[in-house]
């Protein structure tokens, strides 16, 4: 996903080569992870596109396929790997995961916990945050559920920023190897007031705390434990709410005289029997309109700070 050098910079100055992952843009509901090999072809609606003509362009890039139709190519940032990913479990979207990172304070060189990293969408965008220097260690207690989400890592160039492990985090704790050294944990689980303990210990002084939860009694449950080693602490609800923006036609105005908007003008004619009307004047705006398939309810999260010792 994210191309990688020798010092770990992240970079999309480049060109696409073999082996290399894209995001086939169709429509803006209709995208699709492709990995480019010689001699593969991909086939859609829009005909056949030879992977090997999408080698030596840049990201961005717009290919044609055998019959005239035509798809982008676009590097497979953060954003557009959530709307791809394979989902093993319900994921975090890209309204709540810029939440987390601002509220937790992420930047490049920190350590950051996760539990549990389910299908990876937070993950992925928490390892851009770290990077070139931080790093992401996630945990997982289902052991193939971490094994495809360290194939995925690796696949999108990832893995040299994340570490997956296999761990019950409820029920172990975080490893001690970590103690006083995260930046920040978040924690996406069903019972997470059994691992907050464990993340007060693997925080540096000062840290945050995150935790995801779908049902306000988990957050009320959290909160009760999170009052004995941390802070300031608060719970949001994030709802995300889009418009569809277009041009249109509107009359300017309706009726005969007496019936007329007053806010736009309009103009006379004379009709055949001798009469005065207004005239319907049709002109093009642009018009904005809440869409009509809005994202609801995701999930609460609560944040904390670990308390300072005095």
């Amino acid at each position: 996903m994210l191309a990688i050098d020798s010092v770990k910079k992240i970079s999309f100055n480049r060109c696409i080569g073999g082996g290399d992952l894209v995001i086939v843009y169709e429509r803006h509901d209709n995208m699709k992870a492709v990995k480019v090999c010689e001699g593969s072809v991909l086939q859609n609606r829009f005909g056949v596109f030879k992977h090997s003509e999408w080698i030596g362009k840049p990201f961005g890039s717009k290919v044609f396929s055998n019959k005239g139709g035509f798809v982008y190519l676009l590097a497979p940032t953060p954003e557009l790997w959530t709307l791809v990913l394979s989902h093993r479990t319900q994921i975090l979207y890209i309204a709540d995961i810029s939440f987390v990172i601002m509220y937790l304070e992420i930047i490049p060189g920190c350590l950051v916990l996760e539990s549990g990293t389910g299908s990876g969408s937070l993950t992925t965008s928490l390892a851009r945050a770290v990077a070139p220097t931080g790093h992401v260690y996630t945990f997982d207690f289902h052991e193939q559920r971490a094994a495809s989400a360290r194939d995925d890592f690796e696949t999108t160039g990832l893995s040299s920023l994340v570490t997956v492990g296999v761990r019950d985090i409820q029920g172990e704790g975080f490893p001690d190897e970590y103690s006083g050294l995260a930046d920040a944990v978040f924690l996406d689980l069903p019972q997470p007031w059994l691992a907050i303990p464990s993340a007060a210990k693997m925080l540096k002084q000062d840290g945050t705390l995150c935790s995801f939860s779908p049902c306000v009694e988990q957050v009320q449950r959290s909160c009760e434990t999170l009052r004995t080693n941390f802070t300031d602490i608060r719970t949001f609800e994030v709802l995300l709410r889009t418009y569809e923006v277009r041009e249109g036609k509107m009359d300017s105005c309706q009726g005969v005289e007496g019936g007329s908007n007053e806010s736009l003008p309009c103009k006379r004619r004379q009709c055949s029997d001798g009469s005065n009307v207004l005239s319907n004047s049709i002109s093009p705006v642009v018009m904005a309109r809440p869409c009509s398939e809005a994202r609801g309810h995701t999930g609460y999260l609560t944040f904390a700070r670990l308390k300072c010792l005095s």
